[in-house]
């Protein structure tokens, strides 16, 4: 919105997100055991855009598509961005939110000492003993 007003045009600005499910797939594909992936959303208030801008360059989230203008953005652009940010999200305190989606995946290299899944119906135990929950069939419905 800001590039198009200063400028008249448009370039892609951000560059593509990844989600819980993209990580844990690329972890299997890339050949790790038992991968595990968990997130946080964490909303930071800034006192102005520029800052938060500021801090998004300094943490390397800065744009990374393949088809991004290679010249630096133009302070006009950057300026009309705060302004714009500024006044669609501004708090009533002036300060304005971010939401960073960080994302936390670990997994290890297969090794024979790890667990394996047992095959379907050996439990010893019954789930809903465990949770002391009732039963439900397949067959029954449940009822709140």
């Amino acid at each position: 919105e800001a590039e198009l007003a200063v400028t008249g045009g448009a370039s892609p600005r951000v560059s593509p997100f990844a989600g819980e499910q993209d990580i844990g797939a690329l972890m299997q594909r890339a050949g790790f055991a038992l991968p595990v992936v968990d997130s946080d959303k964490i909303i930071v208030h800034y006192a102005n855009p520029l800052k938060l801008m500021q801090d998004l360059r300094g943490m390397g989230a800065s744009n990374a598509t393949h088809n991004r203008l290679t010249r630096p953005t133009r302070r006009g652009v950057l300026l009309k961005a705060a302004e714009i940010y500024h006044e669609k999200f501004a708090g009533a305190d002036g300060t304005v939110p971010a939401t960073f989606h960080v994302i936390y995946a670990i997994g290890w290299a297969p090794d024979e000492s790890q667990p394996k899944p047992l095959r379907p119906g050996s439990a010893q135990n019954k789930m809903a003993e465990a949770l002391k929950a009732a039963e439900i069939s397949v067959d029954e419905k449940a009822r709140p």
